[in-house]
């Protein structure tokens, strides 16, 4: 992307996220501070309604929306029922024009290399299985860390074309200089490898994949890339022209903070035809990036509600809301780092993490054995988290705080896992 494109797109997010008045719809003003600022990060936890019975430690599944951001949409909700399609084919599409507009404004890239989706998966299967450039003979790569229908979609495109789905694994005790030197290995070695699989973060253990580095020796070699970025968008500051590929699929529904339901992907200008239509239409724009997904009659509230949700996030700066995150996380992994009988699957290179990151036990790697964790987890202890199968060496359990959290709930987590490593490692 040239500077001149870049600039403008960086203005028009800017001046996207301003209020438009006085006072917007979500608040006006900044929030959050420093990473140690309790009292400016609690004013931010007041504003989501989240239970407090139990300590929260599975924010990575969906986010939830602050009070403001589920007001709009619970507005949003009752116009679409009220006003039905006098409204929604009257005058919704120019609200749609908004959204999309917006999510790309906060991409950083054009609204025409934008697509709606419901969920990131849906979007990463329609960019996966309808690749156009494999054929019989070729090869595409993916890894152990990928999510599993993006495995799934990868193992499929093959077998329809006749290629070669080629898995390979991360490594047990990640670096950043060895998760490039493992990928560019494995695509050297890979003849007529015409596509990789990369995932920004992990949902299983929460590493960060250096992918503008890997992506930048595949294009090198001529292999084109798609990447996930699900976990990471707007939990980690970055633009999606920095990634250096052409092709992402994400959701709107974690970091961002927007209702369930709403997911985007992108696609690089001239470069839509790589992916084939989800269906043919004879007036369809050749270059008519949605065109790549059928969406059909949806839940349009989700979407609607999108500006809002980037209106609430403008309010904190993003590298205060990582470094935040990254705190809350070493409340638990540094006590506990070293600690005889339990694992921590990602390195404390803030590089290679933000909130999420996933231990294992030793002698524990059955999903059974960490399904059994996370519900003494829960039933001793009152912390909630997810067990996570799939790695090559086992299953994990991974812990995600939010912004809502407190320190005082990261600490209760430490005793917890001392007690448990003391009962349960081999």
């Amino acid at each position: 992307m040239d500077v001149t494109r870049r600039t403008a797109l960086m203005a028009a997010a800017g001046a996207a996220a301003a209020p438009a008045g006085a006072l917007t719809p979500v608040g006006a003003g900044p929030l959050g501070g420093a990473a140690g600022d309790d009292a400016a990060w609690a004013r931010v936890g007041a504003l989501y309604p989240v239970a407090r019975e139990i300590i929260q430690l599975e924010c990575g599944y969906w986010g939830s929306m602050a009070a403001p951001v589920a007001a709009v949409h619970h507005a949003n909700v009752d116009r679409l029922n009220r006003e039905n399609s006098w409204y929604a084919r009257r005058a919704m599409y120019a609200d749609q024009r908004i959204a999309r507009d917006r999510m790309a404004a906060a991409m950083g890239v054009l609204p025409e290399e934008v697509g709606m989706a419901r969920n990131a998966a849906e979007a990463l299967s329609a960019l996966i299985g309808q690749f156009r450039d494999v054929g019989p003979g070729d090869r595409i790569l993916y890894a152990d860390i990928d999510y599993e229908s993006c495995q799934s979609s990868m193992v499929s495109l093959a077998r329809a074309r006749g290629a070669e789905a080629v898995k390979i694994n991360a490594p047990r005790e990640p670096t950043y200089e060895g998760l490039i030197e493992t990928y560019k290995r494995a695509i050297d070695a890979t003849p007529r490898l015409k596509l990789v699989l990369l995932t920004h973060m992990t949902h299983r253990a929460g590493l960060l994949l250096p992918v503008k580095e890997i992506a930048a020796h595949a294009r090198s070699r001529g292999v084109q890339v798609i990447a996930d970025v699900a976990q990471s968008f707007y939990q980690v500051p970055f633009k999606l022209p920095d990634l250096g590929v052409d092709f992402i699929g994400l959701n709107l529904h974690k970091w961002v903070g927007a209702p369930l339901g709403m997911a985007g992907f992108y696609i690089r200008k001239g470069m839509t035809d790589a992916i084939a239509p989800a269906r043919e239409e004879p007036d369809a724009k050749p270059d008519d990036t949605q065109a790549r997904l059928h969406l059909g009659t949806f839940d349009y509230a989700p979407m609607l509600t999108v500006p809002a949700a980037f209106d609430f996030q403008a309010r904190i700066d993003p590298a205060q809301k990582l470094a935040r995150l990254q705190a809350l996380r070493d409340r638990w992994v540094k006590p506990l780092r070293g600690l005889e009988g339990l694992e921590i699957l990602v390195p404390d290179d803030a590089r290679l993490h933000a909130s999420s990151t996933s231990f294992r036990i030793r002698g524990q790697n059955s999903a059974a054995q960490n399904i059994a964790i996370t519900d003494m987890l829960l039933g001793r202890f009152n912390i909630m988290s997810v067990y996570r199968s799939g790695l090559a060496d086992g299953a994990c359990v991974r812990i995600t705080p939010s912004l809502f959290t407190t320190p005082a709930e990261v600490d209760a987590l430490v005793p917890a896992l001392r007690t448990l490593v003391a009962e349960l490692a081999r």
